[in-house]
């Protein structure tokens, strides 16, 4: 298979571990941030951490789109569900996020007319087969599908489809990261920057890393080769004294981004003043929202929504690992009260989610730091 296979060899991948042995100083502990979920999935599936040095450590960031929507967020889609004559869709990850009071897959069960869709598309197309229904599409995602949603926001304008609309909860990942970058308790050398979002994006929003806060920064593509080389490239410009943005995943990631993808976007949506996330609390202009073009497909003015906050269980620590600060498995629940099959919190839930991933993948990894 032309260009995956490639990025699996297991010989390249021994050969670039025993680059970052030579690159690493001894004495010196690193810690870099792989932001997106889809990394840290690779990283502990394909076992890239048992190829690195003992002192280099990978923390988990806030990529993962399911992990960072808040209860409150998810009480208010079950509330829109339970509306009269709605059909509620949304992608099959968000079905079972706990909100305070059950998930969405519960509320189905409880006979809530709430479908899963693969694309906002699909959610279209439900509203075109029942036209005497109310069709809502949870729209969720970093700016990876926020342009499918627009597009789809678009076709359904250019179709004349007026019984559908979108409940947006589109995030962006620049705030977030700021956020980080600004707390005191976190301590990070370098980030393994998130591939997907940089497809839409491009690698130049990440430039205030470096100009502001003095880490490098390398946008890298999800194969395990991927990963390992670009901790090589962060490795290589802490060794050169050199701290800019660098774009590992050139193969799919321009570096100014999509501009198409970017001009529907900037068509669609408008930045929220504020916009909660998981654990991380409110972020100023993290989210987006239908803009005024668009508000007569905004699921939040079209219907009564509670919008009301919800505080995360306190046994879940599902913040504190978005963060970067603990390890999913150093959560007191983790494992054990909080699985896949039945989850606490967001981050065991989505196939991005870190806990997730420790907990399929990197069971053999906790115990060896357990000893």
């Amino acid at each position: 298979m032309k260009y995956v296979d490639e990025y699996r060899d297991a010989d390249l991948g021994q050969a670039l571990a025993g680059e970052i042995l030579s690159l690493v100083e001894p004495g010196r502990h690193y810690k870099f941030m792989e932001v997106c979920g889809g990394h840290t999935h690779s990283i502990y599936k394909y076992g890239v951490d048992d190829l690195l040095p003992a002192n280099v450590e990978l923390v988990h960031g806030p990529g993962c789109p399911v992990c960072v929507i808040p209860m409150g967020r998810v009480d208010d889609g079950i509330a829109l569900a339970h509306e009269e004559g709605v059909i509620f869709t949304c992608f099959g990850d968000m079905m079972r996020v706990p909100g305070s009071d059950g998930s969405l897959l519960e509320a189905k069960a409880a006979g809530a007319d709430i479908r899963m869709v693969y694309s906002p598309l699909d959610a279209l197309r439900i509203a075109k087969q029942n036209p005497d229904r109310e069709v809502v599409f949870f729209a969720i995602g970093f700016e990876t599908t926020a342009p499918s949603t627009a597009l789809t926001l678009k076709r359904a304008r250019a179709d004349g489809v007026t019984n559908f609309s979108v409940m947006c909860s589109h995030v962006t990942i620049v705030p977030p990261l700021r956020a980080l970058l600004e707390s005191p308790d976190l301590r990070l050398d370098g980030f393994v920057g998130p591939g997907h979002v940089a497809t839409v994006v491009g690698a130049r929003p990440f430039e205030f890393i470096p100009a502001d806060y003095g880490k490098p920064i390398v946008v890298a593509g999800f194969e395990p080769l991927d990963i390992l080389h670009a901790i090589t490239m962060i490795l290589r410009q802490l060794n050169d004294g050199r701290c800019e943005v660098e774009n590992q995943y050139a193969r799919v990631v321009p570096y100014e981004g999509n501009q198409r993808a970017l001009d529907v976007m900037a068509e669609v949506f408008e930045l929220r003043p504020h916009f909660e996330w998981r654990g991380l609390g409110f972020i100023s202009h993290s989210g987006l929202k239908l803009s005024e073009a668009y508000a007569d497909l905004d699921a939040e003015k079209r219907f009564s929504v509670p919008g009301v906050r919800v505080a995360d269980p306190k046994a879940c620590q599902c913040g504190e690992v978005l963060k970067g600060v603990i390890k999913p498995w150093e959560c007191k629940v983790f494992g054990t009260a909080c699985t896949p099959e039945r989850p606490i919190g967001t981050c065991m839930v989505s196939s991005e989610g870190a806990c997730a991933a420790y907990y399929n993948y990197g069971r053999f990894a906790r115990e060896r730091e357990v000893v």
